[in-house]
């Protein structure tokens, strides 16, 4: 699928209207609910899946989201390009209200993210990557958040990496799942790197940071899902960061017969 400025412009909007939705529901007292595999699901995941999937309906294209109906492989392996999307990445850190959630929209084109937008409602930015690059926008700078007409808005984005960190190894970790694998991990890059400091932030944030410049790396020892991954993935990718497999230091792959990821590891390419 050939990404115009016009279907750019509708799929960050679309972002932006799942945002609203979302930020609607935070300010307010909400329920949670338990999914089957006792995972938390409130009202804006649900909210937000509705919005972002009515809207990517009208591109014809498939379209797998965590929060909808889940497709057989049998049928799934015949897509050569779909939709993967999290509405609410890091529900966990909606329900705790400390802002590191984000709308998570990805297009997967033969096992590859080909494009993805990352929204993060709190702080304000949207970010996304496709071929032509990699990009992050002050949603705060627009007028009534309207994306529509993107090209009027191109003197308003910056492309990544936009950051410049001269000293320090920064390395990004889950706020929600930290482990032994992670923890020995980080030990091994203080013998590299003595200058070594760690973050915890959630959500798909952690890729946004890495593409920006941020950070250097982000070690995934944890289960992740396609949907949590996919976006951010496309946002480092085009920003000249790998997203690559432990086990064999290839890259992340998507629409797998399994959905669950393997372990990865996300960095810079600068460093």
């Amino acid at each position: 699928m050939e990404f115009t400025a016009e279907l750019t412009g509708k799929v960050l909007q679309t972002a932006l209207r799942a945002g609203k939705a979302i930020m609607d529901i935070y300010q307010q007292p909400f329920e949670v609910e338990l999914k089957s595999d006792n995972s938390p699901l409130t009202i804006a995941d649900k909210t937000a899946h509705t919005i972002i999937f009515e809207s990517l309906l009208e591109t014809g294209l498939p379209i797998l989201s965590e929060e909808g109906a889940q497709t057989s492989y049998d049928i799934r392996k015949h897509w050569n390009d779909f939709w993967l999307i999290d509405p609410l990445d890091g529900t966990k850190e909606f329900i705790k209200k400390n802002g590191d959630f984000t709308v998570n929209i990805a297009l997967i084109t033969n096992r590859q993210p080909s494009f993805g937008v990352v929204y993060a409602p709190v702080p304000g930015f949207i970010y996304w990557g496709s071929e032509t690059g990699s990009f992050r926008l002050n949603v705060a700078h627009l007028n009534n958040n309207d994306l529509t007409n993107f090209n009027d808005i191109e003197n308003l984005v910056e492309k990544l990496p936009c950051i410049s960190r001269a000293d320090g190894y920064l390395v990004l970790g889950s706020r929600s799942h930290m482990n032994i694998e992670t923890e020995s991990f980080i030990n091994d890059l203080k013998l590299t790197h003595p200058d070594l400091s760690f973050i915890s932030r959630g959500s798909s944030l952690k890729f946004c940071s890495l593409a920006e410049g941020s950070a250097d790396i982000y070690p995934r020892f944890g289960p992740t899902m396609e949907w949590d991954t996919g976006a951010g993935h496309a946002v480092a990718r085009f920003a000249c960061c790998s997203v690559n497999q432990v086990e064999n230091g290839l890259p992340v792959e998507y629409n797998k017969s399994s959905l669950l990821n393997p372990h990865f590891i996300a960095q810079s390419k600068k460093k």
